[in-house]
């Protein structure tokens, strides 16, 4: 409800003259344009915390419990009638909440099985047909396989290449061990994503490839995944949304064929692994991986002498996938949008991954109900948001980001995201710096969950490193990544457990979770909580808090960084002073916030203060985007977090830095120190760009 508060205007005995009627009438039309605009909290806003103490203390295990049980009782992969049911349990309960809800649909390119098969043929004249599923599910379960692997089939020789790292291939030739023409066998976990092992096996020539998952606990799981690469989202609509009837790439178009691998790849249990990984004959295994496998049984690399005899067939096809929304609209900023989301397809049942992050959604939601009931109404526009494919590529979030970049990029103060919120013990979370004071701050009101009754998240954070806990979000596999890595929008991702045996498997239940993952739900209940109440102060607070020294402080470590990484003919001075440059301005903005939170109240333009301070710390981040993105892969436009062209890199930031000196040996000596001088010179033009911005100044 709009508020006004007119000053009173005196009385006039006689009729008034033309200049006062004047000035009258201008002053109660300023007056009014100003309330209109910029309307005065209401006591409502003014009682945060008492709002959130019932925020958290309306948490419920038991009612998270529920929610999951009835989100996981059919696998429900992207494209699908059951993610189809699932998108409408979303929706349903939102709207029974009395949520004001909204859906998007996206038709896009999306990849499943229709048949393989693999067998192993040893060198003693035996052979062995391989199971390729769990045995779970009835056939509900989708069988194990790549999204987005060609169909194919190959009768060679078996090699086992370690984590598939160019490092692991180098050892391999110099033992003499080829790996062209063979079925290279991989183990996942080594830092690569698949779609990377499967680039640099056929960038070495192997036939297929098989990606294993190390385990003793679940040996038979099949880790499924996309091996898609060059980019996230929708193949046939890369910069753009995919709509029906919009803009849409064909399959044989140059860039569409470059997001695909040539030869044919699929997981492999840790039990079908070992079998033939321990069959293996030729080069011993080198040294430095046998300290790291947790099979003792296997001594040798190959190639051969077994044969594998692998078959895969598979189908693209246009789906129609769908993000539900529920919208809480702000009362004074409405224009202003608080950014929760989680994703709600699954490759199986999807416990875990990543409808333990959808219960702790929709208890918020429910909780967000009560608070509503109760008078409150947020400052600005709160948005729920369940994003569908992301198992596939972060599909259903960047479709919806990019159609939606214009508002995204002028109006949106934070995306908060939650992908599995809970894997086993121990907070994880990852921000855009200018966002870790606020996190520290939220997690000294919650309990933590692993500890003794009264310890709090951060009581035991702080022991454990504090501040230094917090990760960085150059990182590819959650949907931040459309947000931070091509919106710029400030954000962060927050999960309970570093990881977790039945990824991606038909293993990973409702059950798994009940005796494994959180039998109690009380990490649940703890992620929900930092989630909802991060959203609460970033929605109700009048002054946005966010506190840019700390992004200043950030950068400082990543130039003493690459002052011991960088030839010393390149000159970091240029970087150096841009750093400066933006911690100056970090401190001039700390300042202005403290001095507007003390004239709140008392100073009657004080609200459109704080509007344009508010305005330049959340235009800040875009600072840090480049029209142009990184060199080759365009989408990706921020310079200073964002993935590197080499998987193996030593860098998580800067990615355009970290390209140009992993380039080192395609090109002279000249040209490498060129072109490293010239992207930090874009990330110094990126600093003065965000410095500019949190100052409000023309250049």
């Amino acid at each position: 409800m709009l508020q006004f508060r007119l000053k009173p205007v005196r009385a006039f005995a006689a009729k008034p003259s033309p200049l006062v009627a004047f000035v009258t009438v201008i002053v109660i039309g300023v007056v009014g344009f100003y309330s209109l605009h910029f309307p005065f909290r209401s006591a409502t806003s003014l009682d945060a915390s008492r709002f959130g103490h019932v925020f958290l203390s309306s948490s419920s295990n038991a009612t998270i419990s529920n929610y999951l049980r009835a989100l996981t009782l059919h696998p429900h992969l992207a494209g699908t009638k059951p993610a189809s049911l699932t998108a409408r349990y979303v929706l349903n309960h939102f709207t029974a909440l009395g949520l004001r809800t909204s859906t998007a649909k996206h038709r896009v390119l999306l990849s499943y099985p229709l048949r393989s098969s693999l067998s192993a043929h040893f060198g003693d004249g035996s052979s062995l047909e391989f199971q390729l599923g769990e045995g779970e599910g009835d056939g509900e379960v989708v069988a194990p396989y790549h999204a987005y692997s060609p169909s194919g089939s190959a009768w060679a020789a078996a090699v086992f290449v370690n984590y598939g790292r160019e490092e692991d291939f180098r050892l391999l030739a110099a033992a003499g061990v080829k790996v062209a023409g063979c079925v290279a066998v991989a183990r996942s976990d080594g830092g690569l994503g698949r779609g990377a092992v499967v680039e640099a096996a056929e960038r070495h020539g192997a036939a297929a490839v098989m990606v294993f998952r190390e385990g003793d606990t679940w040996p038979r799981g099949f880790e499924r995944g996309y091996v898609m690469r060059g980019g996230i989202g929708d193949p046939l609509s890369p910069g753009w949304g995919g709509v029906d009837g919009g803009e849409s790439l064909g399959l044989d178009d140059s860039e569409v064929l470059r997001r695909f691998p040539k030869i044919p790849s699929m997981p492999l249990s840790f039990e079908a692994a070992e079998r033939i990984l321990a069959s293996l004959g030729g080069a011993p295994l080198p040294l430095d991986w046998r300290g790291t496998l947790k099979s003792s049984k296997v001594t040798n690399v190959g190639p051969g002498p077994t044969i594998l005899n692998f078959t895969y067939e598979g189908e693209m096809k246009m789906a129609t996938i769908e993000n539900v929304f529920a919208i809480i609209k702000g009362r004074e900023e409405s224009d202003r949008y608080v950014l929760l989301g989680n994703h709600r397809d699954a490759w199986t049942y999807g416990a875990v991954d990543p409808n333990s992050g959808s219960a702790a959604l929709l208890d918020i939601a429910r909780r967000y109900a009560i608070l509503l009931r109760m008078g409150w109404t947020p400052r600005r526009t709160i948005v729920l948001c369940s994003w569908d494919a992301e198992e596939f590529g972060m599909i259903g979030s960047t479709e919806w980001v990019e159609q939606n970049l214009v508002n995204l990029g002028s109006k949106a103060v934070a995306y908060l995201n939650v992908d599995c919120a809970v894997q086993g013990p121990g907070l994880f979370a990852g921000s855009t710096p200018q966002l870790d004071d606020l996190l520290l701050d939220i997690i000294k009101e919650v309990k933590d969950p692993d500890s003794d009754e009264g310890t709090t998240i951060y009581q035991n954070w702080a022991a454990g490193g504090g501040k230094s806990n917090i990760q960085r979000l150059s990182r590819v596999d959650s949907d931040f990544v459309p947000f931070v890595q091509h919106a710029g929008v400030p954000s962060i991702d927050m999960y309970y457990g570093k990881d977790y045996p039945v990824y991606h498997t038909a293993f990973d239940s409702y059950n798994w979770m009940t005796e494994f993952g959180d039998p109690f739900f009380l990490r649940h209940v703890a992620v929900s909580g930092i989630w909802g109440l991060l959203a609460l102060r970033l929605a109700d607070d009048s002054i946005i808090p966010f506190n840019y020294v700390s992004y200043a402080d950030q950068l400082q470590v990543y130039n003493d960084i690459l002052s011991n990484l960088l030839d010393k003919q390149i000159s970091l001075h240029p970087l150096t002073a841009s750093i400066q440059e933006f911690a100056s301005a970090a401190k001039e903005a700390n300042e202005e916030s403290k001095k507007l939170r003390l004239q709140e109240n008392k100073d009657d333009f004080v609200d459109m203060k704080i509007r344009a301070l508010n305005d330049r710390l959340m235009l800040t981040e875009k600072g840090f985007l480049d029209v142009d993105g990184l060199p080759g892969r365009k989408w990706f436009k921020h310079l200073v977090f964002g993935p590197t062209r080499d998987h193996e890199s030593k860098l998580d930031f800067f990615p355009g830095i970290a390209d140009s000196m992993s380039e080192m040996f395609k090109m002279s000596e000249k040209e490498r120190l060129a072109a490293i001088q010239h992207e930090l010179w874009r990330v110094v033009r990126a600093i003065q760009r965000a410095a500019s911005a949190l100052r409000g100044d023309l250049a």
